[in-house]
């Protein structure tokens, strides 16, 4: 039954899914050559801490790579919303003498209000600036010290499921660059490490069509449901935020993304907690992976139907969706948030339900962006 419901679902966010694997490889050939480039070895040196900023995906891409900036550098790394960072970022982190900040600021299209706004206060602030976007005529590109050209090929327009993992490959590359470049490992290993992003693509074709069928017999069995809950730890975490705003966007269905020990705080409260589709991503070799399996545990004693997102053996008694294994852990979010858009792309079609509301209607202000790239710029 599954694979009919793949085929009858089939949408072009699910297609974007199922197109990954092919643009992996051919992103990994562009992005590879160009993040080697972006940075002299002198601006590599000069880091002093990193500050990753963005909106939406692009926020998401941020926190999927924070922790991997910090293991393969060794350098401080935050991430920042960009409107913290435009109207709330305290002057004094900013600023030649006070660690002055490498601010790396992501975003496809490069309109963004918001970024531009915060770009804008770094550059004041002299800070250095990296935007990376594939916009070279954006706001972001023009007050960016340096660029990181994005060239990702046209494709049905779907909530961004490609532009998303092209944002985490560029940052990942780029950190890959960072630490090489600062001797913290050799230069067949940071090799090895870009290799392995790139085999990202072959391990996730073997498993897509198995991935597409799970999920599509999950949206089946969730389509009813009022709420999703989204819970990830750590390094997992980016893909439980990206999970909510897929859906969102997706479905409209009220969607929630937490950590696994807040998750005991608050969401496990939830009432009717068997109409909450809950998806755990549960990457083995994640430090927290041992609360994680709590949340696991205890979500099947309230009744939670449960999806769990993993590179291992899964969980007894709850549905699991196999996604790639790497070499390196670091490029685990190339791929592990892959289920999440297939999942969220057959409820929208099995829901009959228009990604972004259309933009029609009370929604009208959204359309083209309108309400995120037409609006007050404050600068201070």
């Amino acid at each position: 039954m599954s694979e009919t419901l793949t085929k009858e679902y089939d949408n072009p966010m699910c297609r974007q899914a199922m197109s990954l694997p092919e643009l992996i490889r051919s992103q990994y050939e562009d992005l590879e050559v160009k993040t080697r480039k972006v940075l002299s070895f002198q601006e590599i040196f000069n880091i002093q801490r990193v500050v990753l900023t963005g909106c939406g995906d692009s926020y998401a891409a941020c926190m999927a790579t924070k922790h991997v900036f910090e293991m393969l550098t060794g350098i401080q790394a935050e991430v920042v919303t960009a409107i913290d960072f435009g109207r709330y970022y305290s002057e004094c982190h900013m600023g030649v003498d006070c660690q002055n900040p490498l601010v790396i600021a992501v975003s496809n299209s490069g309109r963004i209000a918001r970024i531009s706004e915060a770009v804008q206060r770094a550059k004041f602030h002299d800070c250095f600036v990296l935007g990376i976007t594939g916009n070279l005529t954006s706001p972001l590109a023009q007050n960016s010290d340096k660029v990181l050209k994005l060239d990702i090929p046209p494709f049905e327009s779907a909530p961004g499921t490609r532009s998303y993992m092209v944002s985490v490959m560029a940052l990942l590359l780029l950190a890959v660059r960072i630490g090489e470049v600062r001797g913290m490992y050799t230069m067949d290993q940071a090799m090895d490490y870009r290799y392995d992003m790139k085999n990202q693509g072959d391990l996730l074709e073997a498993l897509l069509p198995q991935m597409a069928e799970t999920c599509a017999k999950m949206a089946e069995e969730w389509k009813d449901f009022p709420c999703f809950d989204f819970v990830g730890a750590g390094f997992d975490y980016a893909a439980a935020w990206f999970g909510q705003a897929k859906m969102l966007e997706a479905t409209g269905k009220y969607s929630m993304h937490i950590n696994s020990e807040e998750w005991f705080h608050l969401n496990c409260f939830a009432k009717d907690p068997e109409h909450i589709g809950t998806v755990v991503v549960s990457n083995t070799t994640n430090p927290g992976l041992s609360r994680t399996k709590d949340v696991i545990r205890y979500g099947k004693k309230l009744g939670r139907p449960m999806l769990v997102i993993t590179d291992g053996d899964g969980a007894e008694g709850v549905s699991c969706v196999t996604v790639p294994s790497p070499k390196y852990p670091v490029n685990m979010p190339v791929t592990q948030f892959v289920p999440i858009s297939l999942l969220a792309g057959y409820l929208s079609a099995m829901l009959g339900e228009q990604y972004g509301r259309g933009c029609e209607g009370p929604w009208s202000f959204c359309e083209n962006g309108f309400c995120v790239q037409n609006n007050e710029i404050v600068l201070k």
